[in-house]
C-alpha cells in the first residue's frame, strides 16, 4: 500500500483526497500544513491519521509519496526535497515554473529512483484521448482554438482592493500558469510542439502586474492554432479543431464532458469514452501503475516539458513575470 503524504489544504487537494480515497493501492496517510489548526480540520474531514507543521519532520516519515499542492511557487522547492527524501512525487500543475526547473526535478527523479508525475487532469483523460483518436478523420487540420476562460470565485474580492494569493504574481501566479495551461497541454498533446519562435502572444495585466487574461497564435505547417485563456471573464463556447473533412469540439479543457465529431455530409456525433465524477481519478490511478511498475521514465512526461517550453516562450513574448 502507497502512503500518500499531502502538501496543501486547498479545494484542489480536497479533490485529490477524495480520489485517493476510491482508488485501489495508495491510502491518505499524513498531511503537511503550516497551520495546525486549519491541517487537523482538513485530516478530520479525509480521515488523514497524521498532521505535520514541520516540513522536514513530514518528509522522514513512514511517507512513501508526496502530493504537491501549494503555490506554483513552492512546487519546485519541495517537490525536490521530497525526491531526495526518495518520495515519489505527483505535483499539480504547472509541474514548475520554467523548464531549467522541470528539468532539474527530472535529473533528481532519475537518480533517486523516485517516479515524478504532473498532476494534469486532461493528460489522463479519456475525453482527450478520444479527441487526439478522431484527429486522423478530419483530414487536413486548417484551423484549431482551445480556449479555456474561468472568471475566478476570487475576481471580485481583488477589484474591491483584496489582493489574494491567487493574483499574487510573486506566488507564480499568472492566468497562463493557473488556467491556460490546460489549453496549452491539450495543445501539444493534440497538435505537437509548434515552432516557437514563430508563435505570438499577449496578455491583459491587472493593476498589480497579474495577468488576468491571454491569447497565443501558433503556426503550424499548413494551418494556425490559437490559445486563449482568462480568469477574468468566462468562455462562452468551446474549443476546435477544423478540418478538411469536417471538425471537432470539446467542451471543456480540463474536464471534457463533451467531445463531438462533425464530419461534412453526415450528422453530429458526440464521441464515446469513459467519464468520472471526480476526474483526478485516472491521474491517481496512473501514478499508483507508475510506482508499482517503478517506470521513472514515462511516456507523460515529453508532453509535460513540450507544454513548459511552450509557457516559457509565452511568458518571454507577453511580458509574464513573477515579481
Amino acid at each position: 500500500m502507497i502512503k500518500l503524504g499531502i502538501i496543501g489544504s486547498n479545494f484542489v487537494s480536497d479533490w485529490l483526497t477524495e480520489s485517493v480515497e476510491g482508488t485501489e493501492g495508495i491510502v491518505n496517510h499524513a498531511l503537511y500544513s503550516r497551520t495546525a489548526e486549519r491541517g487537523a480540520e482538513f485530516a478530520a474531514k479525509h480521515n488523514i491519521p497524521t498532521v505535520y507543521t514541520n516540513f522536514d519532520d513530514f518528509l522522514t516519515s513512514d511517507i512513501d509519496a508526496v502530493y504537491v499542492a501549494s503555490p506554483n511557487k513552492f512546487h519546485f522547492p519541495q517537490a525536490m526535497a521530497a525526491m531526495a527524501k526518495g518520495k515519489h512525487v505527483l505535483c499539480e500543475k504547472p509541474i514548475a515554473l520554467d523548464t531549467a526547473e522541470l528539468d532539474q526535478m527530472i535529473e533528481t527523479a532519475r537518480k533517486q529512483g523516485v517516479v515524478l508525475l504532473e498532476a494534469m487532469r486532461p493528460a489522463f483523460d479519456p475525453g482527450i484521448d478520444a479527441a487526439k483518436t478522431a484527429l486522423p478523420l478530419l483530414g487536413q487540420i486548417r484551423y484549431a482554438r482551445f480556449e479555456f476562460c474561468q472568471y475566478s470565485s476570487r475576481y471580485d474580492r481583488f477589484k474591491q482592493g483584496e489582493v489574494m494569493n491567487a493574483f499574487t504574481p510573486s506566488l507564480g501566479n499568472a492566468a497562463l500558469m493557473d488556467i491556460g495551461v490546460y489549453a496549452v497541454h491539450n495543445c501539444v498533446k493534440l497538435l505537437g510542439l509548434p515552432d516557437l519562435e514563430r508563435i505570438t502572444a499577449s496578455s491583459i495585466k491587472l493593476s498589480n502586474g497579474f495577468e488576468g487574461m491571454g491569447n497565443v497564435l501558433l503556426p503550424y505547417e499548413g494551418f494556425n492554432a490559437e490559445i486563449l485563456y482568462s480568469k477574468i471573464a468566462d468562455s462562452v463556447q468551446g474549443s476546435v479543431i477544423l478540418g478538411e473533412n469536417g471538425g471537432l469540439t470539446i467542451d471543456k479543457m480540463s474536464v471534457p464532458s463533451k467531445v463531438t465529431l462533425h464530419l461534412r455530409g453526415t450528422e453530429s456525433e458526440d464521441l464515446p469514452f469513459e467519464m468520472r465524477k471526480n476526474n483526478m481519478d485516472f491521474e491517481t490511478e496512473v501514478f499508483v501503475k507508475l510506482i508499482r511498475e517503478g517506470k521513472v521514465e514515462h511516456e507523460y512526461m515529453a508532453n509535460t516539458r513540450a507544454a513548459m517550453q511552450l509557457m516559457d516562450r509565452v511568458r518571454e513574448l507577453a511580458g509574464i513575470r513573477f515579481e
